[in-house]
């Protein structure tokens, strides 16, 4: 037993007191025990059946081994294990029950006189009570505590959500994330994002609980761990696996994040709960227009890897309602847009001669061969008003806003060089090298319209570019 339990402290001790109090409390359905001080010493109290003699035969406890998930304990050397460490570390252990009154002391073995082994003393009942006490006398309060933080129930950990696999919690800054098997912490894990409780438990797991019920391998609970946050369906867990993942890019993510069903899984919690459009990197990069498009929508933009890109196209979220991706946002785009055309002989006077710039704007962003049409109409899009002018890129069409054509020459030739440049991809450009560019041809098209009296091939035929242009 010396060599078995030879890294054990105090706080080990304690922590296999605790282990059985409240497997008690669970076995019998009784009060949670009671953890105090009293006179210099720490008591552990259940109110269950009372500790008996026959609880300390070494042995697998069937009760125990027929509850996996209610209980701690299974192997029947628990309370040896901290009786044979307290005494080594001089603490006095004392058990009292309804039964006895169990006290330890040193004694030859039989038969091997040289040989000191530990010996409990069995008692007449001492006190008249409930359940089980077992007093610690010469065990710091430090001890204590630490043996106590090996419990979910005694952490001050913030539950954030429960399932069938078990519990997630949060992990506040200061402080590294543990898993817990039963409500006992079996490992620490420095990359985690959250803590988690399991509570229903599996035969890989349950065979990894060694008797030490520490440092176990990540392997032993991985699978669990990702059933666990696969089944949350809060917002809450999803905002934060979310906000973790749009790290990827910098490879600063939590190692949950690492796992591509969890990935999944978090975007089709965020699709149901916040009005979000997903898309790569490469999406966002070259669909600038597009997403600008879903932030003045109210929509916010959630980068998610490549990898899980074809998971989530055509699948729909935990509500049963389509994800929505690039695509999906700008088919949404498309149908949100309503028009009624005016025929151009019912433009007065002023508006008609704006609308004519619009061949010199395309001659001069429009591709060889390219015939762009452009329409005005009294509506474009309900849901922003302040939208002047869209693109049908697939008819070749640009419909332009009625008021439009009331605004300035300037803002009426950019908003149609700006548009037909996004139309050809001009998205990857710098936004302010495009608002540049739309400006200065606008600038230059407003300086030929002075002059379309005398210059005969103004507006309508494209214009050779200077050299340096």
């Amino acid at each position: 037993m010396e060599e078995v339990l030879e890294a054990w402290g105090p706080a080990d001790a304690a922590r296999e007191i605790i282990a059985n109090a409240l497997d008690e409390a669970a076995l019998t359905d009784t009060d949670d025990p009671d953890i105090y001080s009293e006179a210099g010493a720490w008591h552990i109290r259940d109110y269950g059946r009372g500790f008996r003699y026959e609880h300390l035969t070494q042995a697998e406890d069937e009760e125990k081994l027929n509850n996996p998930d209610k209980v701690i304990g299974k192997f029947g050397v628990g309370i040896k294990d901290a009786i044979a460490t307290c005494h080594r570390h001089g603490i006095d252990i004392t058990i009292h029950s309804p039964h006895n009154t169990f006290t330890v002391k040193e004694a030859p073995k039989h038969g091997f006189e040289e040989i000191e082994t530990l010996h409990v003393e069995i008692h007449p009942p001492e006190k008249d009570i409930e359940g089980t006490e077992v007093v610690l006398d010469g065990i710091t309060d430090e001890d204590i505590e630490a043996a106590k933080q090996n419990f979910i129930d005694y952490t001050d950990a913030e539950l954030l959500e429960q399932t069938r696999f078990g519990d997630v919690y949060k992990v506040s800054d200061t402080e590294e994330a543990s898993v817990f098997v039963s409500g006992l912490r079996v490992a620490s894990e420095p990359n985690f994002l959250f803590s988690y409780n399991i509570t229903n438990t599996t035969k890989k797991i349950n065979d990894a609980l060694n008797r030490e019920r520490s440092n176990v391998g990540r392997t032993a609970y991985s699978t669990r761990v990702k059933k666990i946050l696969q089944a949350c369906e809060s917002e809450t867990v999803a905002s934060r696996l979310v906000d973790d993942l749009n790290e990827f890019v910098t490879g600063e993510t939590h190692d949950e994040l690492d796992w591509k069903p969890v990935q999944v899984h978090a975007v089709k919690i965020l699709n149901a709960e916040r009005d979000v459009v997903v898309a790569t990197h490469d999406e966002q990069h070259r669909s600038q227009n597009l997403f600008d498009n879903a932030r003045s929508d109210g929509y916010e933009i959630v980068t998610i890897p490549d990898r899980i890109k074809p998971d989530i196209e055509d699948t729909t979220d935990v509500n049963g309602d389509p994800i929505r991706g690039a695509e999906e946002y700008r088919e949404e785009f498309r149908e949100s847009f309503s028009y009624e055309f005016i025929d151009e002989a019912d433009l007065t006077d002023e508006e008609l001669e704006t609308w004519e710039l619009r061949h010199a704007a395309f001659s001069w962003v429009a591709l060889p061969g390219e015939e762009w049409e452009a329409k005005v109409s009294e509506s474009l899009r309900a849901t922003d008003p302040s939208r002047m002018v869209t693109c049908e890129h697939d008819d070749e069409l640009i419909i332009v806003h009625r008021d439009l054509l009331t605004y300035d020459t300037q803002s009426f030739l950019r908003s149609l060089v700006d548009i037909v440049a996004f139309a050809h991809g001009g998205e990857l450009l710098h936004r302010e090298m495009l608002a540049d560019i739309a400006g200065a041809v606008s600038a230059e098209l407003i300086g030929a319209a002075g002059q379309a009296d005398s210059d005969p091939v103004f507006p309508g035929k494209q214009r050779e570019p200077e050299p340096d242009e």
